[in-house]
């Protein structure tokens, strides 16, 4: 007698860009309306969007996938706190901080992982990261300064600028400046990255997630 079990569910990328992209989007369409409104509240009430997209983010992760990836579990456990926080003290200094301590934390993993002599970009990157160790580490230390850019640009921002201008810098403002530095970093990569007959080769069987 056989036993079926379920294989965890490859979700499309267009499904998993939406999970991620499509709370973030429905926020910031919240908190323009509500700044239009002249509502004092804009970011304090946006925030249940950022709790509500946290939360599906996690359960698609764990019911679709059975599983959830280190950096979006991190980024979805900040958003429940913070949000949450936001929302109980009906604070909105709580959820504009909170950018600064996720990319604290990113820069922070990427620096500790490359002392312990660990690669923490392939979590970043994806397992199809193939590259020479001074490459990586050069890669490693770039993004790590980049986070902490980002740290200190939220705070900068948040604490001299409006609530609809803070919330145009985090979305679509940070996705962007992150797209445009992961471009200039390709180069660099491209350069480094071995050719696709001497990585089929060397690279060993595929593994499930």
């Amino acid at each position: 007698m056989s036993v079926e079990t379920t294989a965890p569910v490859k979700l499309p990328k267009w499904v998993r860009y939406a999970i991620d992209y499509g709370g973030l989007v429905a926020w910031i369409l919240t908190l323009v309306v509500l700044s239009l409104m002249h509502r004092s509240d804009a970011a304090v009430t946006s925030s249940w969007v950022i709790v509500g997209a946290s939360l599906l983010a996690l359960a698609v992760g764990l019911i679709a996938e059975r599983r959830v990836a280190p950096m979006p579990l991190v980024t979805a456990v900040l958003g429940l706190i913070f949000g949450g926080l936001t929302l109980f003290f009906h604070d909105e200094r709580f959820i504009k901080v909170k950018p600064t301590i996720l990319y604290t934390l990113f820069g922070l993993f990427l620096i500790t992982g490359a002392l312990r002599g660990k690669n923490p970009l392939k979590v970043l990157m994806g397992d199809a990261f193939h590259l020479p160790d001074p490459v990586v580490r050069t890669l490693t230390l770039r993004y790590a300064l980049f986070f902490f850019a980002l740290a200190v640009a939220n705070e900068i921002i948040w604490r001299t600028q409006t609530t609809l201008f803070w919330g145009f810098f985090k979305f679509p403002g940070v996705p962007i400046v992150i797209f445009l530095f992961a471009m200039s970093q390709a180069p660099l990569m491209m350069k480094h990255m071995p050719d696709d007959e001497a990585e089929a080769e060397g690279k060993p069987p595929a593994e499930t997630p």
